[in-house]
């Protein structure tokens, strides 16, 4: 919306031609971009006002903007407007937030011009209050949308009431369309997860963390900027077979780190990605194996020690 802008995205015909990618893409609404800049913002039922951190600019985004620029980017699944609330909130903001996210989620039906072509999701809310998450999940199921994600979460509360929040939360909608959980990307999360019943995950977390030096690795984290990995020739992962530990180690990494060469940042992220992907791979063939149990307890062990 606000770099490159609707219309360049637009005119190139759409982000898949902009970007040079053939694969899936997913956009988000702006609800979580609202709640991470919630200093600059004022919430109304109609919409959210908010002030770029770009350049100061004032912005209403309503439900409506928020799919058209959606509709513009082409992304093949996009998101219902939502309100993400902080942690902790107030059991009665976060009841008024579930409606207008409900509410929202009608309007940007009805405002969808591209439903054929792209998977219109709606986003569960109500903080850590498991009555509203019922209540939020169920009236959004009754709109039949393409898929539903789970958002509010990973907002900074403890990893129990994020758990007891997905235990109450995905037995309430349907095993027939896809489950998407928002903003969680660590390992131990994305089993957990899946154990739950969650399909799909997102998060900044792999690239992160690779661009500060921190990588994944099948015997947990490994911080590649220390100086351990000076003289240390092996690959990130001796069992990872993605592109950068074919061809690269531990030491030249750490060289380019310290040299601040982007190479660095560009190779760890590479591989965080690949870790995960990998990860994924296997929790997928120990579903149709039915061990996925036993999988979980085989990789906490090694990975978290």
């Amino acid at each position: 919306y606000m770099r490159p802008g609707r219309e360049i995205l637009r005119e190139a015909g759409g982000i898949h031609r902009f970007m040079h990618w053939n694969g899936p893409v997913l956009t988000d609404s702006g609800g979580f971009q609202v709640f991470s800049l919630s200093t600059l913002n004022k919430i109304t039922r109609d919409g959210v006002e908010f002030k770029s951190h770009i350049d100061g600019s004032r912005h209403f985004f309503t439900p409506e903007l928020a799919v058209g620029i959606q509709n513009d980017i082409g992304a093949d699944v996009i998101m219902a407007f939502d309100e993400c609330i902080a942690y902790p909130s107030e059991r009665v903001y976060a009841a008024q937030s579930i409606e207008r996210t409900t509410e929202w989620a009608v309007r940007c039906m009805r405002a969808h011009q591209r439903p054929e072509e792209q998977a219109l999701f709606g986003i569960v809310q109500g903080g850590i209050y498991s009555d509203l998450r019922i209540k939020s999940a169920r009236d959004l199921v009754q709109l039949d949308l393409p898929g539903y994600a789970i958002g509010g979460l990973s907002v900074g509360e403890p990893a129990e009431e994020m758990t007891a929040v997905l235990d109450v939360t995905v037995p309430c909608l349907p095993a027939e369309k896809p489950r998407y959980l928002m903003g969680v990307g660590s390992p131990d999360y994305l089993i957990e997860g899946t154990l739950r019943g969650i399909d799909m995950f997102d998060c900044v977390l792999p690239t992160r963390i690779g661009r500060n030096g921190t990588v994944m690795t099948s015997a947990g984290r490994l911080i590649v900027r220390d100086a351990a990995c000076a003289r240390d020739f092996r690959p990130l992962d001796p069992e990872c077979d993605c592109y950068v530990c074919k061809n690269y180690t531990r030491a030249y990494i750490r060289h380019l780190f310290k040299a601040g060469e982007i190479l660095g940042l560009r190779l760890a992220a590479w591989h965080n990605l690949a870790f995960l992907q990998n990860l994924m791979s296997k929790v997928r063939e120990a579903i149709r194996s039915d061990r996925l149990m036993d999988f979980k307890i085989e990789f906490f062990t090694r990975y978290y020690g």
